[in-house]
């Protein structure tokens, strides 16, 4: 009966491990999957900011129209609100 407990602690424990073995390689398989995806976003990322790099130095010619057509937002709407109320 003891050698019987005996193995059969065994085989549980064998079991145990190559479980665990299992699961090990499966995480480490998909942290490498996680890994190439990632490797690719930081391409993607770079490639972006080359492009932004590109761009900067224009972005304050382009913003200022834009800063203007802002500023006369608030005028227009008004003026919108003013003929629409005035329709019937």
């Amino acid at each position: 009966m003891h050698d019987t407990l005996v193995l059969l602690s065994v085989v549980e424990i064998v079991v145990l491990v190559v479980v665990l073995a299992l699961a090990l390689i499966l995480i480490q398989t998909r942290l490498r999957a996680i890994a190439d995806g990632l490797a690719s976003l930081a391409e993607g990322i770079a490639a972006v900011q080359g492009h932004l790099a590109l761009v900067n130095p224009f972005v304050p010619k382009l913003n200022a129209p834009l800063e203007d057509i802002v500023g006369a937002l608030p005028a227009i709407a008004e003026m919108a609100e003013t003929v629409a109320r005035a329709e019937p």
